[in-house]
């Protein structure tokens, strides 16, 4: 394993308690994370994830909690980092994954305003409000290195990594609103990165595209045509585990990743590299 993908932080994960989120923090605990928040709307499964990164943690002084937090509201994301800050000293590494998707696919001409004002609270500015809150944070902390086989190096006072999707490059037919919001994303990263890299913090994005989490297999037994789509779109024809994505942002979160700041990296097995033709009925 390379020395520099290894961590030894504190880390917020947002949107932990299931899915992508989950994933990424079970991997931070595995690649040597001191204790990590699991953050999330939903108290009990991010306290039941939370007791299950335990079994992953390689850290000997590995602790894990849970907080339940809305992104959408301000003084709540503020309270949940206060609360990180509070109870560990910093924050240096966080992860930003709590979204919804588009719900029911429709063109730009029959958007339904109420579902797309939805979308971007959560989607952009609830992701707005947890970096800017993180950045705040990491800001006042002090700077750290890391000792490479060539010496010593600045890795700066924290970094974010923001999940996007590959939907924040390309769209796809009828997923306007959330095709939208993940655009603002990545605009939300390159700016983050841009403005506070002089502070010694870095911003990145994961850009996947269909990933295996509980509620793709739910959507994959009821659609047939969701997984002949996959099938047709993606050129390994399968979606991405979850470990795919988690072990990519542990990466950008780590000193091995000290040089990437403010882009994204696109995890979509090739999808984006070219047209294909697919079905959009």
């Amino acid at each position: 394993m390379i020395p520099g993908t290894q961590l030894d932080g504190v880390a917020l994960v947002v949107g932990s308690g299931r899915g992508i989120g989950q994933q990424a923090a079970f991997s931070l605990a595995e690649a040597g994370a001191r204790a990590i928040v699991f953050a999330d709307m939903n108290e009990e499964t991010a306290t039941a994830s939370a007791e299950e990164s335990k079994q992953y943690a390689t850290n000997k002084e590995y602790q894990a909690t849970a907080f339940k937090v809305n992104v959408t509201d301000e003084k709540g994301v503020q309270d949940m980092v206060d609360f990180v800050v509070k109870q560990f000293g910093r924050i240096d590494y966080a992860v930003n994954g709590a979204g919804v998707d588009n719900g029911v696919h429709a063109p730009i001409a029959d958007t339904d305003i109420e579902g797309f004002d939805r979308i971007m609270t959560i989607n952009a500015r609830g992701m707005l409000l947890c970096v800017r809150a993180e950045a705040a944070a990491m800001r006042k902390q002090e700077p750290r290195t890391f000792t490479s086989r060539n010496g010593v190096r600045d890795i700066g006072r924290g970094a974010i990594v923001n999940v996007a999707s590959a939907n924040s490059s390309v769209g796809l037919p009828g997923k306007g609103s959330y095709t939208i919001s993940k655009h603002a994303c990545l605009g939300l990263t390159k700016m983050a990165g841009l403005d506070h890299s002089p502070e010694g913090i870095r911003c990145n994005a994961v850009c996947p595209t269909w990933v295996r989490t509980p509620l793709l297999d739910i959507e994959l037994e009821k659609n047939p045509e969701v997984r002949d789509a996959i099938t047709a779109i993606v050129p390994i024809k399968r979606a991405a585990e979850c470990e795919e994505v988690s072990e990519a942002i542990t990466f950008l979160l780590s000193p091995a990743a000290s040089y990437i700041n403010g882009t994204s990296l696109i995890l979509d097995a090739g999808v984006t590299t070219s047209v294909r033709v697919f079905r959009t009925n």
